[in-house]
Parts: structure tokens; sequence; C-alpha cells
């Protein structure tokens, strides 16, 4: 396992690599200077064009595991991102992506350069531009979700430029995650849901989740969690309008343990209508709710 933090512009980013599952034949320097030139990518370059001080910058992890050698230099692996947000006048970081994504393929030759052009995102060769893609659409994912907690929609910029990546995705052998009918979970359909209109009301979701619910509990722990309890009452809304979605299972991953938190001290009433709601919203965590009943 190799870690690697660096400075960053919008980002301060942790990326690891594991390769422990590669042939030994494979000299391993390889994954060392892979992940030296993935830390630049991520972390030196400028993904807004706004000024970000220390204190501002992303927190944001990137365990890449590879499983296989494909061959020709073509690896085969899962991604986990993941990223917090800080709440205002605490030490606490709140997550706001927490997500695994199983179809990562590439090719690495060491050394080559490690680049992405948004403007023209396969490049010459697809298994090359692949991971350099599927990260800069994560960021911007992250970039979006950071942005659109502080301010209502503020992040729609930034989910069409991942929607965009999506849309000039590389193509290629063994190369997946970006169609829509390869699966119901995956890039495709996560950017299709922050940019579709049908699904509006995530943004007013992750705007009162955040910066009406989370912030405020410093001053007021009654509205903060109310500001919660109305983030939960757009998400039921929108899943009642679309069942099944990408984004209800993105949004709650990883979230249960807060959510517990935060109704854990309310009134009867409301710990019973949290419960509720993240009973039908958050499946896979059903029985960590029934603390709050």
């Amino acid at each position: 396992m190799m870690v690697t933090i660096a400075e960053a512009q919008e980002l301060q980013a942790r990326l690891t690599i594991v390769s422990s599952r590669i042939s030994t034949q494979i000299d391993k320097k390889i994954f060392q200077t892979l992940q030296t030139g993935l830390m630049n990518f991520l972390n030196n370059r400028k993904w807004t064009a706004d000024t970000y001080q220390p204190q501002e910058k992303i927190q944001c992890n990137f365990l890449l595991n590879l499983e296989q050698d494909l061959g020709d230099n073509v690896f085969k692996g899962k991604l986990t991102v993941q990223a917090a947000r800080p709440i205002y006048n605490t030490s606490y970081d709140s997550p706001i992506i927490n997500f695994n994504d199983d179809n990562i393929t590439f090719k690495y030759v060491e050394f080559q350069p490690i680049e992405f052009n948004e403007n023209r995102v396969q490049g010459n060769d697809a298994q090359v531009a692949n991971l350099t893609a599927i990260l800069a659409y994560y960021v911007n994912i992250i970039l979006g979700l950071d942005y659109g907690s502080f301010s209502l929609r503020g992040g729609n910029t930034y989910f069409q430029k991942a929607w965009n990546i999506v849309n000039n995705a590389p193509e290629g052998r063994e190369i997946s995650g970006w169609r829509s009918f390869e699966s119901q979970r995956n890039r495709y359909w996560l950017a299709e849901n922050f940019n579709n209109n049908r699904f509006a009301l995530i943004h007013d979701a992750l705007f009162a989740y955040y910066r009406n619910g989370m912030d405020v509990f410093y001053e007021n722990e009654t509205d903060g969690r109310n500001g919660i309890l109305s983030s939960l009452n757009y998400l039921n809304t929108l899943n009642t309008e679309n069942p099944n979605s990408m984004f209800m299972q993105f949004f709650f991953q990883g979230k249960s343990n807060e959510l517990v938190g935060i109704f854990k001290k309310a009134s009867q009433d409301i710990r019973t209508r949290a419960a509720d709601i993240l009973a039908k919203l958050d499946i896979a965590n059903t029985t960590a709710y029934k603390e709050l009943r």
C-alpha cells in the first residue's frame, strides 16, 4: 500500500494505490510512478475559476485497488471516492461522497504523461484516457456537491462538466461505467440524475441538509434538525416520483451514523418521523434507524 499527500489548488487529496493482487512479475515501481502522476493531476490542476484559501481546500480520498493485470499494460480494479465538508463553527467534517466504483480499467506505461482535456476527453488511446476521465469526473462531482451545499444549485456548473465527460467518454475493450445500458448504478446515471430537471429536488435537498441543517446546529439544534428533516422530505418526494434512482443510494452511503446522531436527541415525534422516512429511503441501513423509534 502506498499513500501520497500533496498540496492542492481546490483539493487536499490523498490517493492510495493498492497493488498487492497484481503479479510480482511486474515491477511495482510503476504504480508509485503512476501514483505520483495522479497526485499531481488531482492536486495541482486548476479545476475552478475561484481562489481557495488553504483552510477552504476540499478534503478527499481516492483509493485505487488494482485487482487484475489484463496484459499490454492494461489494469482492472475498483475506486473508492470519499470527500467531506466542514460544518460551520465546529471541528466536524460531514461526508459529501462515499462511493465505490467497480468499473475501473485503464492502460498505463510508466512515465507516460498524465493528461486530461475536458474538450477532448477520449484522447488518442481510450484505455490511456479512461483513468484521468474517471478521476476528472469524480472531481467535478465532488466540486458540484461542495458548491451546492453552500448555495442553492451552486454546483450546477460542475455537474454539467461531469455530464460532458460522460457524453464524451472513452470507448474500448473492457471500458465500462459510462453507458446507460450497462447498469442502473454507474457514472452515467449519477451525472444524469444531477442534470435532469426531473431530479431538481436533489439540489434543494443538498442545500437544506448542509446549509439549513448541519451548519445551523452550532447555534440551534432544533432549527438544524428541522433543516435536515426538510432535506429528507425533499428526498422522500423525489423518491416517490422517481423510485430506485441512482442518487438516493449515492446520497445515503456513509451517512447512517451521522443521521442517527442528528435525531437521537430529538423529541419522540421528530425521531419517529425521521425514522419512517429513512427506513424507506436508506433500506440498506434500516436496522440502524430502529434506534430512533
